[in-house]
């Protein structure tokens, strides 16, 4: 019997669902931030129409997700379990956070509020599940060996907290000495766990062959981490004299262009190492997932110096980041004529019975 067209497109569907990569996420969070970008720059229209894209894509990843966790437990957990792929669930964290961050510059105070209470809760509770599930709890040795950019996501999502109890901390009512806590100090964890990440990246292209297969898009991902960590800084810096703030802002300040210079040396690298893996090894260059991983280093890049360059009044890093959303705008519009294209052809043309 040969299956209806809403047969195999629901079949397709499943699919999709029960293969669905856990940093899919990414996705809100490049839109997300590249419509924090644009609002910099005025253009309110554009800004809005990305933020709106980045809550329907938000509300249909989490509906996708609890689907899984309902429906394709097996895969679920076998991706928990895969130091590869395990460090993506933390994406959820980071975009929840991002989505927050531009809801409260539009005064959507109560819906960011609830998004950071969640992001932070998601936060503390993957923060100790996946290391153990992903690393610590395998049998197999030596677990370094699955290191890639993914890890770098665990510091995002540390700095993506930062970021939004920064920003709602101008506009709270009540909770500022609290919000200045939960700010300072996942800054602070952020910046331990980029050097331990950092470490343990190094070690696995130190010690294991590094085939041009396995320079895959989420290594940007230590490069938007140092973003995030500079743009969580510069909003530290901005936030009222409460004794948290008082006894960090020097440090923060100081230590926030440091990782500016550091992440902005990491660009040249990356760069070239898509050109030796797409150019001199020709690995096609196709649409997948993880290229939302380059999108949103990409855009963060840009906020992170708008931010630092106002907070300690750097023009020439102003400069750069809002010159260099420009060139987000560009890639997130390929990267996302991609993905409609990949969905057509995945999710609405029906296969072969």
């Amino acid at each position: 019997m040969i299956p209806s067209r809403a047969g195999v497109r629901l079949t397709a569907v499943k699919q999709a669902a029960a293969t669905l990569n856990p940093g899919y996420f990414a996705f809100v969070m490049g839109t997300g931030i590249l419509s924090v970008g644009l609002s910099t720059h005025g253009l309110t229209a554009l800004s809005a129409f990305l933020l709106w894209l980045a809550v329907a894509g938000y509300v249909l990843l989490v509906i996708l997700t609890i689907w899984r966790i309902i429906a394709f437990r097996g895969p679920l957990k076998a991706e928990f379990s895969d130091p590869r792929r395990g460090f993506g669930f933390f994406t959820f964290v980071a975009a929840t956070n991002v989505l927050g961050t531009r809801l409260a510059a539009d005064d959507h105070l109560g819906t960011a509020f609830a998004l950071l209470v969640t992001g932070t809760l998601a936060w503390l509770v993957l923060g100790y599940v996946v290391p153990w599930t992903a690393v610590l709890g395998r049998a197999d040795r030596p677990v370094v060996a699955g290191a890639n950019g993914t890890w770098f996501i665990w510091v995002v999502a540390s700095q993506s907290v930062a970021v939004l109890a920064a920003a709602l901390e101008p506009v709270a009512g009540f909770g500022r000495h609290e919000l200045s806590v939960l700010a300072v100090g996942s800054w602070s964890v952020g910046m331990f766990l980029y050097a331990g990440v950092g470490m343990f990246v190094a070690a696995r292209m130190l010690w294991y062959p590094l085939r041009p297969a396995d320079l895959t898009p989420p290594y940007w991902v230590a490069m938007g981490a140092t973003a995030i960590t500079v743009l969580a800084g510069a909003r530290i810096v901005q936030m009222a004299d409460t004794p948290m703030v008082a006894a960090t802002r020097g440090l923060i300040a100081g230590t926030s262009v440091v990782v500016w210079a550091f992440g902005t040396w990491l660009i040249p690298p990356l760069i070239a190492a898509g050109w030796w893996r797409h150019v001199v090894h020709r690995v096609p260059l196709r649409y997948e997932a993880t290229l939302w991983s380059i999108i949103f280093p990409l855009g963060m890049y840009g906020v992170a110096g708008h931010y630092l360059g106002t907070a300690d009044d750097l023009p020439i890093v102003r400069v750069i980041g809002e010159t260099e959303i420009w060139i987000a705008l560009a890639a997130w519009t390929a990267t996302f004529t991609a993905m409609l294209v990949h969905l057509a052809t995945t999710l609405t043309r029906p296969r072969p019975g």
